[in-house]
């Protein structure tokens, strides 16, 4: 809006200027995933983050993720979801040498969430094994099973419960689940004392 006024008089005039803005340009995902130069780009996935060295975690992988994917030089992928991996992946983790690891837990909402604690276990060794790191786990969003699994290895690194929890939620925000912090409270973590544990989980790692 401006304000002018004229010389000589005591009238302003007022001029009100409609900004109308260009419509954006939409590009089609195959365009999302190359810049200007026709390189293509490295997306990571989904909730995508670093848990700790050579350690990280994310949603579910597709397609225009394996780039970046591959910068990471994983040698294991741990998948959380019990169903049969999709094509596409299975033939990336074929060819850049990737061991795959499932343990599937459905992915149940509540009141009928319900955790295998042996699965964690299992899963929970694999991470801890440091001759399969760079190592990725992921589920399907990225928030419940994965979480569980990294509150888990929390508690091995001696975190308190309450950052255990927050690290939980950010990753959760509204989906955030009760029955998933209950879980991860009364996770035993006394019978992995006698595995190797010589990166940092052996260390006080709390924020």
């Amino acid at each position: 809006m401006k304000e002018e006024k004229i010389q000589g008089g005591d009238v302003c005039r007022t001029i009100e200027v409609a900004v109308v803005g260009l419509p954006a340009m939409k590009l089609s995902p195959a365009e999302e995933n190359f810049d200007a130069d026709g390189e293509e780009l490295c997306m990571p996935p989904l909730n995508f983050a670093m848990v700790d060295n050579g350690v990280f975690r994310s949603g579910f992988p597709d397609i225009a993720n394996f780039a970046f994917l591959q910068t990471l030089g994983l040698r294991s992928i741990i998948c959380m979801c019990p169903e049969p991996y999709p094509e596409a992946n299975a033939q990336f983790v074929k060819a850049n040498g990737i061991k795959l690891f499932q343990f599937g837990i459905e992915g149940c909402k509540e009141p009928f969430v319900n955790i295998p604690e042996d699965t964690i276990r299992e899963a929970l060794k694999v991470i801890l094994d440091e001759s399969n790191h760079p190592l990725l786990i992921h589920c399907n969003r990225g928030k419940h099973r994965t979480g569980c699994v990294v509150g888990c290895l929390r508690k091995l690194q001696k975190w308190c419960l309450s950052s255990v929890f927050d690290e939980y939620q950010r990753f959760a925000a509204a989906k955030a689940r009760v029955s998933d912090q209950r879980f991860m409270e009364l996770f035993d973590v006394s019978t992995f004392k006698h595995l190797p544990m010589s990166f940092s989980c052996s260390k006080t790692n709390n924020p």
